[in-house]
């Protein structure tokens, strides 16, 4: 299999990153792996999709940071995607969204064209769109939600919080890593207005109800193709547990991460969700449950498999991979070619 996957930028990758991981399982299966940047891809005159992109030795690469090194040493080629079998689609467009805007969409844009020229494209990029945001929780069951209000409006958030207790978190409607993500007590009516106008100042607003237990943190559940992941009775989840004094549980914010007990709760809001996941073709998603409520949906490029891996011992990068491969063959039989791309 030939299998590209798209990035923010070279110089933001980590070895401890889910992509990494991913890479590295790939390459030992003996995959052809790819890395192309959202600002290298290109559409020829004649309807070519192009990229620069960097190839992985399939040699000398034997750990997640010798597989860094080497993609920090390879240098970029002209390389036609219509000749892969697969792009996994893993740049996340939140940090562009301020700093590099023109890069926001590019990965869904010309993941569309990949799809079209016959490249198995995951996360879809027609899902990813209607995703670009905070937003798309608001799609899902209201039962499996917290009560949330999506504004600009000083008043209506003033309204809301009291309406839910006078406790609330807010943040941007577009962000991740857990950027600008702040509390509000009953207690904060001095620093209400300077919190407020942070958030406000990146667009809009969310204020979502909150839930106690988040001073303890946060699961982190990975679905793939609808379904919890799970391997030999392991689930692939982990705790996450925010620095001390700190909301934020995000593990590149300073949280983390321990061994999650999956209860019948967080299997009930997975059933739920899976209807509008499978609709929009999410094939491996992270949602972040706190209690009894799923408070975030990470679709483009959800972290922390590999900590889940390494606290409960499973393998949750292969059937990753295994999965893409089932894709890439029912893709190929239904074109008729029943042919490998070499």
């Amino acid at each position: 299999m030939k299998l590209a996957f798209a990035i923010n930028e070279l110089r933001t990758e980590r070895s401890g990153y889910t992509t990494t991981h991913l890479a590295l399982r790939a390459l030992r299966r003996g995959h052809q792996v790819w890395y192309v940047e959202v600002g290298d891809f290109a559409l020829a005159p004649d309807g070519r999709l192009d990229a620069y992109a960097r190839r992985l030795p399939v040699d000398r690469i034997n750990d997640v940071g010798e597989l860094i090194a080497a993609l920090n040493a390879t240098v970029r080629e002209k390389t036609d995607l219509s000749g892969l079998d697969a792009l996994f689609l893993r740049n996340d467009p939140a940090p562009d969204a301020l700093t590099r805007p023109w890069a926001q969409l590019a990965g869904v844009n010309f993941g569309r064209l990949a799809q079209q020229a016959g490249v198995v494209v995951v996360n879809s990029p027609d899902g990813l769109y209607h995703a670009i945001n905070k937003l798309y929780l608001q799609m899902f069951p209201a039962e499996i939600r917290p009560k949330t209000l999506i504004s600009r409006d000083i008043d209506a958030i003033r309204d809301f919080i009291d309406a839910v207790g006078g406790a609330a978190v807010l943040k941007p409607l577009r962000g991740s890593g857990g950027h600008n993500v702040f509390l509000i007590r009953p207690d904060d009516k001095y620093n209400f207005k300077q919190i407020l106008e942070t958030v406000r100042g990146e667009g809009y607003v969310i204020a979502q109800e909150f839930l106690p237990e988040a001073e303890k943190g946060d699961t982190r559940l990975f679905l793939l193709e609808g379904e919890i992941l799970e391997v030999d009775g392991e689930v692939a989840a982990v705790r996450r547990i925010p620095a001390s004094g700190d909301l934020r549980s995000n593990i590149t914010a300073g949280g983390r991460a321990e061994r999650a007990v999956t209860t019948d709760r967080m299997r009930h809001i997975a059933d739920l969700a899976r209807n509008q996941l499978k609709a929009d073709d999410m094939f491996l998603v992270g949602v972040d449950l706190i209690g009894d409520k799923m408070v975030e949906v990470n679709v483009f490029s959800p972290g922390a498999l590999h900590a889940a891996e390494r606290v409960t011992g499973a393998d949750f990068m292969t059937p990753v991979i295994e999965a893409l491969e089932r894709r890439v063959i029912a893709a190929r039989n239904t074109s008729g070619s029943g042919q490998h791309r070499s």
